[in-house]
């Protein structure tokens, strides 16, 4: 029954309670007005079945935010296909509801006065008013478009409010809407430049955020303007074979979980069970005691509701306690052999695939009884191989021998039942790396595998020698990409912004801070690859969109490192830029697998030679430029489809803190037939080329899935024989990284929502 037909039934005197405590007669009219308002310029949305729906109990008393959350909620019910367009309404409800709760009515007050107020409650950082006159904040206030919340989708809206808006997670108190938070973000990072440019950086970086053309991920958006300064998402931990390193290790983890961080951790070096350790005195417990401690830390500290602690653990194929370590996340076992809220990344390298490949055997060690042999895998590989070899035939070492392709089955099996058991290539990650493995290998990756970065152990907290490395990510949004020049000022904001950020952050470990200020990581990806093949008319499994993804990407590395050398030019080159291969005048162009070359015929567009000739000169400001992650948050933000993946299904209906949210892909009504979803696709072979051409000028790595339906193979089983055929495809094509394994349960277009940034339980922007 619609409010108009209630109205008639309903007693003139019944009382409602109001924000502020007032109480007032029930207006019905209102709130009809109120969802009039928030459907206008709507399709195919209606008025009086959003009444109906919401179906209010009303009563004496009955406060007007539980009758305004009733109707948000009702909107968002009817989101369809058919009628997408509710998931405008119920967000511009969603928008009216939460300046309710901010400011105590609809508009928002003036900037200045705004961030004056914020700051004497603590919430904002206060150099936000030594850093900016009262002039600037109100020509900043000029720059602000507050239409755009209008933009939102509902699920944006919720995680907006769930994830990133300053607030009081205990009281529930909210003290900002979105609009502030973008341009304040932007003010934030470009505080420091030159008086007579930095208003025009933020006003262009302010534009490109809140129209969604770059994404940034949850630690920028929630952190960036409160006093909490710690922004990189991925943090990349090295542990050694020692007591002082494990500990350091631990409180490391701490540290960054405790500040909204996901963690990478290499443990790949501690010595197996049973190895002598003190000339002798007793026997070494293995790794698993080490790992759980580890993952205690993980889970020691809360990240304010914002992210929950997550960790990948690293170790490679050939360790003696792999066929015990691989299992550490599944459900069989006991609790003293399993430790099951960490994932696992199992490294690889070509030895190994190709003993796999020729049906031989691999050879298990303790990384402590063969000397430089883990140094080498991923420093040299032909160095690898040979020491490999001595060792198997060293009658004096311990070791045990495997079949490999039940070592690999083993990785298989694990991987397709959790689906967190990832893979990195570790050849791959050094060979076509922007450093140079013999200075700076990088031995591992992050939670969420998009991270490639050089690590060092830490023998205690303060280590001067050891080596963190930090990430800081953003993407480009390709759905709003019409030319591929575009792209341009988008790399200049995006690096600008990342690499001021670096600066503008603190660092609670020193390894962490003298490795981020040296190299200058960034991690530029993208959103929204889904809806852009769809735009172009290109899918993901039939090689259409071969050439265009090579154009594209060709086109973001290639900005990114010009804008990378300009700001070289300005600033100085990064402090370790000789350890990199660009120092040298090598590019990713130089340096990819060249199988990829049978996969599309597309040329180089733009001028590498003049490139590589300003990089020789100038140098870069950033040792790293591009990374492909997840984007789960983010891109529902932008209500864009997640980073590269395809979507299981026109509407995602994905779980979160704040119940199901449902959205619809972008464009769906013209483009409806256009998508190739994630279970239509026949095979893996269409995506893994994509990822390949994509890791062809992607300097870090790739958050590349892999994805089964089991319903297509007898028994509704995969074949072992499919998922290795995968996996060597990956490796064939030169991707670095595997990340999660899905499989088909029936319920196609649900999925979890895991956040963004190597936290709370994986790693997106």
């Amino acid at each position: 029954m619609c409010f108009s037909k209630v109205k008639t039934f309903m007693n003139k005197a019944l009382m409602v309670t109001k924000r502020d405590g007032q109480v007032e007669p029930l207006d019905l009219d209102k709130i009809h007005r109120v969802i009039t308002w928030a459907a206008e310029g709507l399709e195919n949305v209606s008025v009086s079945q959003v009444e109906l729906r919401s179906h209010i109990q009303f009563y004496e008393g009955i406060r007007t935010s539980d009758i305004h959350e009733t109707i948000i909620k009702a909107a968002a019910d009817l989101i369809s296909k058919d009628a997408p367009d509710y998931q405008y309404l119920a967000a511009r409800l969603a928008i009216f509801h939460l300046r309710k709760k901010a400011y105590g009515h609809f508009d928002p007050p003036r900037l200045y006065e705004h961030v004056k107020k914020l700051v004497r409650l603590g919430k904002y950082d206060e150099s936000l008013l030594s850093d900016f006159s009262r002039e600037e904040w109100d020509e900043m206030d000029n720059f602000l478009d507050h239409s755009r919340d209008m933009t939102f989708s509902y699920a944006a809206v919720k995680q907006l409010e769930g994830k990133y808006l300053v607030q009081n997670r205990v009281t529930g108190e909210i003290y900002e809407s979105a609009q502030f938070l973008y341009i304040l973000v932007a003010a934030s990072l470009f505080s420091k430049y030159p008086a007579e440019t930095r208003l025009d950086y933020i006003h262009r970086f302010y534009d490109a955020i809140s129209t969604f053309k770059i994404s940034l991920p949850t630690p920028i958006m929630s952190g960036v303007r409160t006093p909490t300064r710690q922004f990189s998402s991925c943090v990349l931990i090295e542990c050694d074979d020692s007591l002082d390193s494990i500990n350091a290790t631990s409180s490391a983890i701490i540290k960054y979980v405790s500040q909204r961080a996901g963690i990478g951790i290499n443990a790949g070096a501690i010595r197996a069970l049973g190895s002598p350790i003190r000339d002798g005195e007793a026997f070494h417990t293995g790794c698993i005691p080490f790992y759980k401690h580890f993952q205690t830390a993980v889970k020691s500290c809360s990240q304010g509701g914002v992210r929950g602690g997550a960790a990948t653990v690293y170790f490679p194929m050939w360790h003696l306690e792999v066929e015990s370590l691989v299992v550490l996340k599944n459900n069989r076992g006991v609790e003293e052999n399993r430790a099951r809220h960490m994932d696992y990344g199992v490294q690889i390298n070509r030895t190994m695939y190709q003993r796999l490949i020729k049906g031989g055997d691999i050879t298990l060690f303790s990384p402590s009884d063969v000397p430089g042999l883990y140094e080498a895998f991923f420093a040299d590989q032909a160095k690898f191989e040979e020491l490999y070899v001595k060792y198997e035939q060293d009658p004096t070492i311990r070791k045990r021998t495997v079949k490999a392709v039940d070592l690999f089955s083993l990785l298989m099996q694990e991987r397709a039942s959790t689906g967190r058991i990832y893979v990195q290539n570790v050849d791959h990650c050094n060979t076509h790396s922007p450093f140079d493995p013999a200075v700076a290998p990088v031995r591992q990756s992050n939670l969420c595998l998009e991270i490639a970065l050089p690590t060092k152990p830490l023998n205690n907290i303060n280590d001067e020698d050891g080596e963190i490395a930090l990430c800081t990510l953003s993407a480009f949004n390709l759905g709003k990409i019409d030319d591929l020049d575009e792209l341009e000022n988008l790399a200049d904001l995006a690096v600008r912004s990342l690499d001021a950020l670096l600066d503008y952050q603190d660092y609670p470990v020193p390894a962490a801070k003298r490795s981020s200020l040296g190299r200058r990581a960034l991690g530029i990806g993208v959103i929204n690859y889904a809806y852009y093949l769809a735009k172009n008319g290109v899918r993901y499994s039939d090689g259409s969109a071969n050439n265009l993804t090579h154009r594209t990407f060709e086109a973001i590395q290639y900005y990114l490192l010009k804008a990378s050398m300009n700001l070289a030019k300005e600033l100085g080159a990064c402090e370790y830029f000789n350890e990199t291969t660009y120092a040298k005048g090598i590019l990713p162009i130089d340096t990819y697998k060249k199988d990829v070359d049978n996969l599309t015929s597309e040329p180089l567009h733009y001028d590498w030679e003049q490139l590589r000739t300003e990089i020789l000169e100038f140098g870069l400001r950033n040792s790293t430029l591009t990374a492909l992650m997840p984007s789960e948050t983010s891109s529902q933000i932008s209500n864009a489809t997640n980073g590269i993946e395809p979507p299981r299904g026109h509407i995602s209906v994905k779980a979160s803190k704040d119940g199901i949210l449902k959205q619809v892909v972008p464009d769906y009504e013209n483009l409806s037939d256009k998508y190739e979803l994630l279970w239509d696709m026949p095979n893996m072979d269409g995506y893994l080329h994509l990822v390949g051409i994509m890791q062809k000028f992607v300097d870090q790595s790739i958050s590349a899935n892999t994805n089964y339906d089991p319903k297509r193979f007898e028994d509704d089983k995969v074949p072992m024989k499919i998922l290795l055929k995968d996996l060597l495809t990956a490796y064939k094509y030169g991707l670095k990284t595997l990340y999660y394994q899905n499989t088909r349960d029936g319920a196609d277009d649900a999925q979890e929502d895991l956040d963004d940034g190597c936290a709370g339980g994986a790693c997106k922007i």
